[in-house]
């Protein structure tokens, strides 16, 4: 499937609860559809303890969004 954007252009959030956001693409999901924008859509997960990262506890990580609702800013 062809996208508009991908891996490294700057994109602005078009729709949706983050809305005016701007930020890298750091990956492209072709198949679902999605995109994971640098600071637009951060999300927070648990994580347990492990041996690449002994602390675990909980993490914010940039969350997906639809490839539909961002749009690529020169």
């Amino acid at each position: 499937m062809k996208t508009h954007v991908k891996k490294g252009d700057t994109v602005q959030v078009i729709a949706g609860s983050h809305k005016g956001k701007r930020g890298a693409v750091l990956s492209v999901n072709a198949a679902k559809g999605t995109v994971i924008v640098e600071g637009a859509r951060v999300i927070k997960k648990a994580t347990r303890p492990s041996e690449q990262d002994p602390e675990g506890g909980i993490k914010e990580l940039d969350g997906p969004i639809h490839i539909s609702n961002v749009k690529k800013v020169s």
